[in-house]
């Protein structure tokens, strides 16, 4: 009875479970039945489920004596219609166009096929009232053999309008523009008839089977075509439109062709698909021009273009060459985050605005060869997409380089090395330089936040408030970093109290990194001045006539110096000073010196007057110093009557004097071999010169060194201070020469 008793109670838990499972998939079902029916449907799908009605002449003659009432306008509604236009049907397309011509072109009726199948070729420019654009012929005044079509006030302002843009920029971007020859009156006997469109075109969501054909025609009220598919090409050429035109969303499967258009208010492009080749050669955007999220598959032709207001690129895909010959940018050219898969040429392109490049990628190669940039006008690349050994940057030697702006170096170091690497593998070493003097800029101004700034994960509470925070903000902030420290400035606005405001005022006076000891500070105090120096005197070892204005403004201070102790000894008893045409000469060349350091110094150094002031802290003090308190102390010694500076007799050449040092040995045959300067001959100024250029530079004519006997001390002092600078500086001079020679450069850096 016991096993009966279990086999039954088995067999109904199994129908229990079963049951349960079965109750379970039924529940599922209507929930995915019931999300089906309530939810709606694709935008495909409810397109593929219009019920369009086939249009006849009977339905098209209703609807052009009945407009509909449409943002203000007349309009007539041949919406969700199948208009067959087929060589097939050509009574009924003649008749199609003639009526609506003849409607359209009577009064400024707007004309909606929205959602319509046009089936066969859609000649657009039949549908318009063509008229000439002699400016006689708008005016009223009807020359012979040209009839003044009847347009309003309004409408005769808006075709003048052409006028301007070909006075303006028109006429040099489209010369051979019939409309534009008639217009400036250059060539009166062609025939420059263009079709005008009167009223508003809506084409939402229409879809073209055959070619769109809108030539040479002007556009008076707006143009939106937005989600439109164009399955054939699609001619625009020449066409004007003179309200805002929207082809957001469209798809164009074949060639698009617009031309020499002229868009004069703003154009929408936004999400645009062109699968073949877009022509915009030669067309000119007075407005805005959006091109964001656009796709284009095949070849973009953008050349001579003219953009009067912002051209907006952002998160366009450029699958195929991106052509922008000789384009005018008048405003912001926006690129952000564009993918550029194969070439794109801003050849002659002119620059007014920057450019903003932030986040795109440049798959193969960015030309940039004799484009021009306005003052205002740079690259913005920061977060740039680009790798220097699949694509390449092209533009002109020494000056590309100088047009690239990165706002902070944390999160861009990849990019500067990727374009500094790109240059040097085209032996553009200007180019690579300026990127890494860019580098190098960033990173002192890092260094500079990081010792001026407070420390977010030092800082006293009352630091905090006083620095701006409140109470309850700076509390927050000492709970949060005892428990993990702050590493970015994006934490703060991790934390309940800290709004958006205060971290935009406070963020930049913050640093967000580990404690630094004393020991920690000094040495990025240390790295810092090191920097700036390198940044000064050399451009980070990238201006070679920078350096050499510094090296002669220093050549020349210190001959001057060594000239003035060995000459102008005293007074009385009996005076030993130098001759008139001496100090003539010694003053007239330190002076020509002087001024041509200055000049290579302001002409290449991008702060002139901070590296002047380095210069002079240098080699200024100290040495001054010296010499006032030789003239305070007196010199009372032997040999007083014959200079302080010996030469070696026995050559006269130039000489590379690397390993000398300032002062003769004490040996005798040395002394025999290093004789006193000639003070008695005119051309003795020009020993000290010598002597400060072997000190400075390890270069010189003569061995002229201080001899040892009967030597005051301050004299030695200040000649042992150059040598100790000449060893810095020609190791800053090998450094620069390294840098800046194309062979040694790619030898050091494309290893």
């Amino acid at each position: 009875m016991h096993k009966l008793f279990l086999k039954r109670r088995k067999t109904q838990n199994i129908a229990e479970k079963t049951l349960c499972v079965l109750l379970r998939l039924t529940f599922a079902c209507l929930c995915v039945l019931l999300i089906l029916l309530f939810l709606p449907l694709p935008a495909k799908a409810a397109q593929t489920q219009i019920e369009r009605t086939p249009l006849t002449l009977e339905l098209l003659q209703e609807r052009l004596h009945t407009p509909i009432l449409r943002e203000g306008n007349l309009t007539v509604d041949l919406r969700e219609m199948v208009i067959d236009l087929r060589p097939e049907n050509a009574t009924f397309r003649d008749a199609f166009y003639q009526l609506l011509r003849k409607e359209l072109g009577a009064k400024p009726l707007g004309l909606d096929l929205s959602q319509s199948l046009i089936q066969g070729d859609f000649i657009g420019s039949d549908l318009g009232l063509r008229t000439p654009l002699y400016a006689q012929a708008m005016s009223g005044d009807k020359p012979r053999g040209v009839y003044a079509p009847i347009f309003t006030a309004t409408e005769q302002e808006e075709l003048e309008s052409l006028r301007l843009v070909c006075l303006q920029s028109l006429a040099i971007a489209l010369p051979n523009s019939r409309d534009c020859r008639s217009l400036l009156g250059t060539d009166l006997t062609t025939s420059s008839e263009v079709s005008v469109f009167r009223g508003s075109l809506t084409l939402v969501q229409t879809r073209f089977a055959g070619e769109v054909q809108f030539p040479n025609t002007f556009f008076l009220q707006s143009v939106n075509a937005q989600g439109a598919t164009f399955l054939q090409p699609t001619n625009w050429t020449e066409t004007r439109f003179s309200r805002s035109f929207s082809f957001k969303g469209a798809i164009l499967r074949q060639l698009s062709n617009f031309h020499g258009s002229i868009f004069f208010k703003k154009a929408n492009f936004q999400q645009t698909q062109f699968q073949e080749t877009a022509n915009f050669h030669g067309s000119i955007f007075l407005d805005t021009a959006n091109f964001s999220q656009a796709i284009f598959k095949q070849l973009a032709k953008f050349g001579h273009v003219q953009w009067q207001g912002n051209a907006d690129f952002s998160n366009v895909r450029f699958a195929n060459q991106a052509q922008f010959t000789r384009a005018n940018f008048n405003q912001f050219l926006f690129l952000t985050e564009a993918i550029f898969e194969q070439a794109v040429i801003f050849r002659e392109v002119q620059f007014n605005q920057p450019v903003n490049l932030r986040g795109a990628s440049i798959l193969n190669q960015a030309d940039f060869s004799d484009a021009g940039f306005a003052k205002a006008a740079f690259l913005n690349v920061p977060g740039l997409t680009f790798n220097s050994n699949q694509a390449k940057i092209l533009g002109n030697s020494g000056e590309i380089g100088k047009m690239f702006s990165i706002p902070t170096l944390q999160g861009n170091q990849n990019i500067l090395r990727n374009l500094g690497q790109n240059f040097r593998q085209q032996q553009q070493v200007a180019d690579a330089n300026k990127l890494e003097y860019t580098k190098q800029q960033l990173r002192i101004k890092e260094l500079s936040h990081l010792l001026v700034a407070t420390n977010i994960n030092s800082a006293t509470l009352t630091k905090l408030i006083n620095l701006g925070f409140s109470a309850i903000q700076a509390q927050e902030i000492v709970h949060r970093r005892i428990v993990q420290p702050f590493r970015k400035s994006s934490e703060l606005l991790t934390l309940l109290n800290i709004d958006v405001e205060t971290y935009t005022q406070l963020g930049d006076r913050l640093v967000f990194a580990e404690t630094l000891s004393l020991g920690g500070w000094l040495l990025q105090a240390w790295n810092w001045l090191a920097l700036s120096l390198l940044l000064l005197l050399s451009g980070y070892g990238t201006n070679f006539w920078l350096v050499f204005g510094v090296g002669g403004l220093a050549i020349a201070y210190f001959g001057l110096l060594f000239w003035l102790v060995d000459r102008c000894r005293r007074l009385h008893p009996a005076p030993i000073i130098p001759t008139h045409y001496e100090s003539v000469a010694i003053l007239v060349s330190f002076g020509f010196i002087t001024f041509f350091s200055l000049l290579a110094i302001f002409r290449s150094s991008e702060q002139p007057w901070l590296t002047l002031g380095c210069i002079l802290i240098i080699i200024v003090p100290l040495p001054i110093t010296l010499i006032i308190r030789l003239y305070q102390q007196g010199r009372y010694h032997d040999l007083m009557d014959v200079s302080y500076f010996t030469e070696d007799g026995t050559f006269r050449q130039l000489r590379l004097l690397i390993g000398r040092l300032p002062v003769i040995p004490r040996n005798q045959m040395f002394r025999e071999r290093y004789m006193y300067l000639l003070w008695n001959r005119r051309w003795n100024w020009l020993n000290y010169y010598d002597f400060s250029l072997n000190n400075l530079l390890r270069l010189g004519f003569n061995d002229i060194r201080l001899r040892d006997e009967h030597l005051p001390g301050i004299i030695a002092t200040l000649a042992w201070y150059q040598w100790s600078l000449g060893v810095l500086y020609i190791t800053l001079v090998l450094w620069t020469l390294s840098r800046t020679i194309p062979g040694l450069n790619l030898l050091i850096y494309l290893k």
